[in-house]
């Protein structure tokens, strides 16, 4: 399939603990067509300097359920890391589907980046 225009940026940045935090900044649609550039920038993670991990949505446009089988994958993958993943930048309407179909437990969800960052405090 053609890559759908997802683009995934991964940067580090620091929280008020100072540690470092690896931030995965999606943007544009996530669908089925999103996987190598969905888990294939996850994959490229080290376990050992990315045990914390921010997923940035604020900038996707659409999500459809393929998209969130993707999401879960990598969800699952971090857990099965041992690494930390928090969630923010959803629409209310994600917020409640995520939740819905069990996302959180594998991620807390939080309104912006600052909120998130404090999660991991």
């Amino acid at each position: 399939m053609a890559d759908s225009g997802t683009k995934v940026k991964m940067e580090q940045v620091k929280c008020a603990s100072g540690d470092p935090i690896t931030v995965l900044r999606f943007a544009g649609d996530i669908t089925s067509s999103s996987e190598p550039a969905v888990l294939g920038t996850y994959s490229g993670l080290s376990p050992e300097t990315s045990k914390r991990i921010l997923l940035d949505f604020s900038k996707v446009e659409y999500l459809n359920s393929s998209g969130i089988a993707l999401i879960i994958q990598l969800l699952y993958a971090a857990s099965q890391k041992g690494q930390t993943v928090q969630t923010f930048g959803l629409t209310p309407h994600f917020q409640k589907v995520f939740t819905m179909v069990g996302i959180t437990k594998y991620t807390k969800l939080y309104p912006d980046e600052a909120a998130a960052c404090a999660g991991f405090e």
